[in-house]
Formats: structure tokens, sequence, C-alpha cells
């Protein structure tokens, strides 16, 4: 499969596109970065340096491959870290851009708002803007629990809360796609769970909790899902295996004291996890 992704560049670590395009290259994919910003590193670390991508620029690379009949050629798109509304926008019309030209290509929307630790780490215009015009054309969405609190402003503090709220943003979303919800860091007791909703079915894979896990474990999970959702059409597969790879790589990172995901020394894992954590259905 070919996959316009569209996110975060960083020279330093391994977060959006840093993350993302190793990953899916790894499941075979053919991977087709394209930045929202370009930074020296994650702001995490304290500090950064770099700049917003040009919302014109990133039209005019589009509008290239168009006329040069690569377009035709992309089978999904994979959003992530937009920051401004002028990012998010420019993102939407890309998407137009590629189903203009293969109206099957499916986009996979990350809405990568901030976290319940942090809070809001991007234009406060932001949430609205993705659920009023990003939501209703992606085919997946996939918020932590956090971002999907922040889209739908309804409680997520009881695992039936958090269906109801992925209900909710299913019901906003195009309705010739999919419309799969997949909701990240989902505290479950003692375990992080991770739920993915399509239609009526629910599946849920909760994991030990990790302390001090480094950035970019979302991005990641995200890309692996899409990219085994592509090959499979299969919820259920994709979440077990994206799940578990994530897992993996984040515990290795954690046990190496890393600040950084990982992911080079331990990319054997996003093929094959060594531990398999399996779907469980919710009801």
């Amino acid at each position: 499969m070919a996959i316009l992704s569209i996110q975060s560049q960083v020279v330093y670590g391994h977060v959006g596109n840093s993350a993302a395009v190793f990953a899916l290259q790894r499941l075979g994919h053919d991977v087709w970065p394209l930045s929202t910003v370009s930074f020296s590193n994650h702001p995490g670390h304290g500090g950064y340096r770099g700049r917003d991508a040009d919302p014109a620029e990133m039209m005019d690379l589009v509008r290239g491959l168009d006329e040069r009949g690569f377009l035709k050629r992309c089978d999904a798109v994979l959003s992530g870290y937009q920051r401004t509304p002028l990012i998010a926008e420019a993102t939407l019309a890309v998407v137009s851009e590629v189903r203009n030209a293969n109206r099957r290509a499916l986009w996979c929307c990350d809405p990568v708002l901030g976290d319940r630790h942090t809070g809001l780490y991007v234009d406060e215009a932001l949430p609205p803007l993705v659920l009023d015009r990003l939501v209703p054309e992606a085919d997946i969405v996939t918020p932590n629990a956090f971002e999907l609190q922040q889209l739908t402003h309804a409680p997520v503090d009881t695992m039936i809360s958090v269906l109801g709220a992925c209900h909710m943003l299913q019901s906003m979303m195009r309705p010739e796609g999919p419309r799969i919800v997949l909701c990240t860091s989902v505290p479950d007791g003692d375990a992080v769970a991770t739920l993915a909703v399509q239609g009526e079915d629910a599946l849920i894979v909760p994991t030990p909790k990790l302390d001090n896990v480094p950035q970019g474990a979302g991005d990641l999970l995200t890309a692996l899902f899409f990219g085994r959702y592509l090959e499979t059409g299969d919820i259920g597969g994709a979440l077990s295996l994206a799940v578990s790879s994530v897992w993996g790589v984040l515990k290795a990172s954690v046990d190496a004291g890393a600040h950084e995901l990982a992911l080079i020394p331990n990319q054997d894992l996003l093929i094959e996890p060594e531990k398999i954590f399996e779907p469980e259905a919710l009801t």
C-alpha cells in the first residue's frame, strides 16, 4: 500500500513521521512523508527550534504529485500533529486532492491535541475545527482519552462512558467509510487500555501500565494499527498486533532508560511482537 503520511518531523527522536514512516515501511508499505512542522526535537525536551510548514507549500508539493500521475497511486492518508487551524485546513485540502485522484483512498485522522498530563498543546481553535471539518471526512479517527473528551465534551471516566463517546464521534464520521474509532490511553485499573469501535462491535486490549514512557507511543500505535488494518481489514487483528508491538517497544525503551522510543534497536517487535495481547469484546 502507498500511504501519504502528514505529520510532524523531528531531527532527533521518534515522534510523528519520525516514528510512523519507519514503522509503516517495516510493515512493507510505501510511505510518502509530508511535514506539518519541522522541529529539532520533541518540545517535551524543554525547548526546540524549527518552524511550522507553509500550507501553500504543502499544497504545492501534493499538486506536483498529482501532475505527474503519482497521486492516483495513493491508497491511504495518515494524518497526525497539525498544531494550527491553517495546517489542519491544508491537511483537509490534501485529503480532498488524494480522493479526487483515487476515490477509494482511506483517511486515518489522529487528532493530536494533547493529553491528560499536559492538557492542550495546540491552538485552542483547533479542537472545534477538527470536530466540525476533519472528523466528518475521516474513515478512522484515533484520539487518546483526553482528546476524545475534548472533541465530544462527553465524560470519559468509565469504560462505558468512553464507549459512548466513541459512538458519538463515530456518528459524525464519513458514512461511506468504515467509521472506526480507536481510543488510546484509557485508564483501566492497574492497566492501560486501547479500545477499537466499528459499528456495534467494540474490542478492548488492556496492557500493564508502564512508568516514564517516552513520547511518540500514540503516533506509533496509530501508524501500526492503520498499517495492519490496510493489510487485512480486520480491526481485531490490527488492534492486537499494534498494541502488542507498541507495548514491547515501550517496555524495551523503559528498561533501557531511554528518553526517546528505542525504535531502531527493537524494530523486529514491529513485525513480530514477543508478547501478544488478545482483544476482548466490550459489551
